[in-house]
């Protein structure tokens, strides 16, 4: 990226950054106002609910995002900056909808946590976060990006950022770097995330005056894509872009290049690919681009201890997962731990007043509707590995 570039950007996202903390002052004010009597101090281990993809077709992730958490609780509960303790009841939401409803209803009416981390698709948030409105529980979601999900109640909030801010972004960069003018574009119209991330990527192509040859689907775990491909490939594309749920991608990049897509013709997923995804991909994944908000190798503040503290206790680089849901969870202590209280009320209005605070995601607030605001980052898979695409 060249100097100009770099100055333009760099305003535009502080004119965001700047109006996202004017506009979410509404929200704090909104529930700022403290109940009779007064929130609860904290005196205590602070009981939150957890819920992610344990089985089912997403559990892929499961690993991952549970050794984030576990290292994230351990650095919070050890830390001796903060008097916050935690204490998570870990509650499988199946990968799928009706298993993040069931989660969130047994922490809430069962366990009586008042603070839930996840879950962790668009499809479930979208269902679980009315839950935690009606109930009045604090509900932060690590990995969904669908836009809009976060404006029905005060008490959500989002840490990944959303389709909105990842897929112009992603547009606009990739196609000054490739120069790319007609494109296909592949999607789950059973997904909601797929869905509403096909609508949002043809909307930022248009304006950036690429034309969409075809746009085909399927539905989740869908295994037979040889119509869908031959169509796409009969269009000749200059790139063929990819909304899809994790447990899908893989096999989608392999079934695409089996099919016949050439390798000069680049997969752009609109899904945060891990490296997990990328090795059972294996030599299919090659050149593939993605749009996301973590990546191992950035200076942001606190990545690189992260990741080599995840890589010694558990003999591995930490993915996407674990990131995001490590993240989250330091989001949320501050959180409480700014609010000093274990009133969801309290709590809620803290982390809706959080600014320019420090993540291995980056510098990170919180917008008018509770979504996450910090830099986004393009990547390319080069020889099986994540670099920077610039």
């Amino acid at each position: 990226m060249n100097t100009r570039k770099t100055v333009v950007f760099t305003f535009v996202l502080a004119v965001t950054v700047s109006i996202a903390s004017l506009i979410g002052c509404e929200r704090v004010q909104q529930i700022a106002q403290p109940t009779v009597p007064l929130p609860e101090a904290i005196s205590r281990e602070i009981l939150i609910g957890a819920v992610y993809p344990i089985t089912g077709h997403s559990s892929l992730a499961g690993s991952s995002v549970e050794y984030g958490i576990e290292l994230a609780v351990a650095e919070i509960n050890n830390s001796q900056h903060s008097d916050v303790k935690i204490k998570l009841i870990m509650e499988d939401g199946q990968s799928t909808v009706g298993g993040a409803v069931e989660a969130f209803n047994k922490l809430i009416h069962q366990d009586k946590v008042s603070i839930i981390l996840g879950p962790g698709s668009s499809s479930q948030v979208q269902e679980a976060f009315p839950i935690a409105h009606q109930n009045q529980v604090v509900a932060i979601s690590p990995t969904s990006a669908a836009s809009g999900l976060s404006a029905v109640s005060d008490f959500v909030f989002r840490t990944n950022l959303t389709t909105d801010v990842l897929i112009p972004n992603g547009v606009r960069v990739t196609q000054e770097k490739l120069g790319y003018q007609k494109v296909a574009t592949l999607f789950d119209n059973v997904d909601l995330f797929s869905r509403t991330s096909d609508t949002e990527l043809r909307k930022a192509l248009m304006d950036n005056g690429v034309e969409i040859l075809t746009t085909e689907s399927f539905q989740t775990a869908e295994t037979d894509l040889s119509a869908q491909f031959t169509r796409i490939k009969a269009s000749n594309p200059d790139a063929i872009f990819i909304s899809s749920t994790v447990g899908d991608i893989s096999d989608i990049l392999v079934q695409g290049r089996a099919l016949g897509i050439p390798s000069d013709i680049p997969f752009i997923v609109n899904l945060t690919l891990s490296r997990d995804l990328v090795e059972a991909a294996g030599d299919a994944a090659e050149g593939t681009i993605t749009f996301t908000s973590w990546n191992s190798t950035t200076d942001t503040p606190g990545n690189q201890a992260f990741v080599q503290n995840y890589s010694t206790k558990y003999g591995m680089e930490p993915n996407i997962w674990a990131a995001q849901f490590y993240a989250a969870l330091h989001i949320l202590a501050k959180g409480i731990a700014d609010a000093q209280s274990t009133d969801p009320k309290a709590i809620a209005a803290a982390l809706a007043g959080i600014r320019d605070f420090d993540t291995i995601l980056g510098t990170l607030s919180f917008n008018d509707v509770g979504d996450a605001v910090y830099d986004p980052i393009v990547l390319i898979v080069k020889d099986g590995e994540f670099e920077v695409f610039e």
